[in-house]
């Protein structure tokens, strides 16, 4: 008899215990150890990105520069953001927001929880044309980085509803990991319809809320890796001095060194282990890839509403796709060109002018250190844009959004149609 009532009522008494535990400990994670925010700018973890406390100290302090993007910051090399910023002593260090798989709605997650930390500051942002295929982020990439906290940090924010919290309910309710959540389901079907969630919604999710928010104050500093053993070592390879020519030779020698088995310019170890087994089968595979009409834009237009939201300056880098390589695989340069100008009008249109769109350079040696990610020129191309934004006294921007960004219309809209913004 006392086992079956264990049985039953075990897991219920153990699960009271643990919140108990959670609420009653003063234990937190030690935001003022500057190792702590030094791993986590480089860590690009999801409980550091999923969670606030160690991302949102990290952006309170002046050193630490968000840059925002994907897969290709977890790249070190020479000439990575990182590895120059410490090399050369700069004012900065960059924080890391970003890993394979997110996309402009996790980035917009990010930001949104970060609140006023990002007021007035500067960020950089890497705009990934892979990003806006026909069908927007994958269901797997969104699961691996949705988070239930920034979520619902968003949630009790709401005082009025705007146009992008309606276009951010409705996308959401897209994806299966939250139509599984009946209470949040219905939450934002509310704010799709223009409402703002009942007092009695919000109360019966402050408790979860509570709970995700002290287990990050708790536990978000656990297994932060980071790739501050890698910066070291690649700073190594660079000059004493921070000289333009001297960095582009070198970065043309090492490019060419690492790039010799085989005719695309792919790092070795990239084609080893990725290409060579599969390379006849991918002949041509790439001719009807499309990244000119996707969802992503409407995704990306919630990223421009919150820089705007918190007057936050922000440069923009359109990565080019290794020419080599698409030749090979049929992807189109001119389509690629086509979703330059159209990101590119979405941003000047509303008052984003700093864009760094190395689309042209695709046929330019080592520029790419594979097929879709920066390499040793690409990234030193990059640092001359990112250089001056940072170090220099900016005149403040000046946005003017427009919601029809959030249509599907736009989202359809063929690039050669658009004319330059007045």
């Amino acid at each position: 008899m006392k086992k079956k009532l264990f049985a039953i009522f075990g897991p219920i008494v153990f699960s009271f215990g643990l919140i108990a535990v959670l609420f009653t400990s003063s234990y937190r994670v030690n935001l003022s150890d500057p190792n702590i925010l030094k791993k986590a700018a480089s860590s690009m973890s999801e409980n550091v990105l999923k969670g606030d406390v160690i991302k949102n100290e990290a952006l309170s302090k002046q050193q630490y520069v968000p840059f925002f993007g994907s897969s290709e910051l977890s790249r070190i090399s020479p000439f990575h953001p990182s590895v120059l910023a410490k090399k050369y002593h700069r004012g900065y260090q960059p924080f890391l927001l970003g890993a394979p798989g997110t996309q402009s709605l996790s980035q917009y997650m990010m930001m949104r929880s970060a609140g006023e930390q990002l007021k007035h500051k500067k960020v950089v942002f890497i705009i990934s044309p892979q990003w806006f295929v026909k069908e927007g982020v994958k269901e797997d990439y969104f699961n691996t980085y949705y988070s239930q906290l920034q979520t619902l940090d968003w949630l009790f924010s709401l005082k009025k509803i705007t146009p992008a919290d309606r276009y951010l309910a409705r996308r959401l309710l897209s994806f299966s990991i939250i139509k599984k959540d009946q209470q949040l389901s219905d939450m934002l079907k509310k704010i799709k319809a223009n409402q703002l969630p009942s007092a009695v919604q919000l109360n019966k999710m402050r408790t979860k809320w509570n709970i995700l928010k002290r287990e990050d104050e708790m536990f978000s500093d656990i297994g932060l890796k980071n790739k501050q053993s890698q910066i070291d070592h690649a700073i190594q390879s660079l000059p004493n001095n921070y000289k333009v020519s001297e960095l582009t030779a070198l970065a043309e020698k090492i490019g060419k060194k690492e790039t010799t088995n085989n005719p695309f310019e792919l790092k070795n170890n990239f084609y080893n282990g990725r290409i060579r087994h599969r390379l006849k089968k991918l002949k041509n595979s790439q001719k009807n890839w499309d990244y000119r009409f996707s969802p992503e834009f409407s995704d990306f237009q919630l990223v421009l509403h919150q820089l705007a939201q918190e007057h936050t300056e922000a440069l923009f880098i359109i990565p080019p796709v290794n020419q080599k390589w698409s030749d090979y695989t049929g992807l189109s340069q001119k389509m690629l060109e086509e979703f330059a100008k159209k990101i590119k009008f979405q941003l000047n249109s509303q008052g984003f002018n700093r864009v760094a769109d190395f689309t042209r350079m695709s046929d330019q040696s080592y520029f790419m250190e594979d097929t879709i990610h920066l390499g040793w020129k690409g990234w030193l191309a990059a640092d001359q844009q990112i250089k001056p934004f940072l170090e220099k006294q900016l005149t403040p921007s000046v946005y003017h959004l427009d919601p029809a960004f959030y249509s599907k219309a736009w989202q359809q809209q063929i690039p050669e149609k658009l004319k330059e913004p007045i």
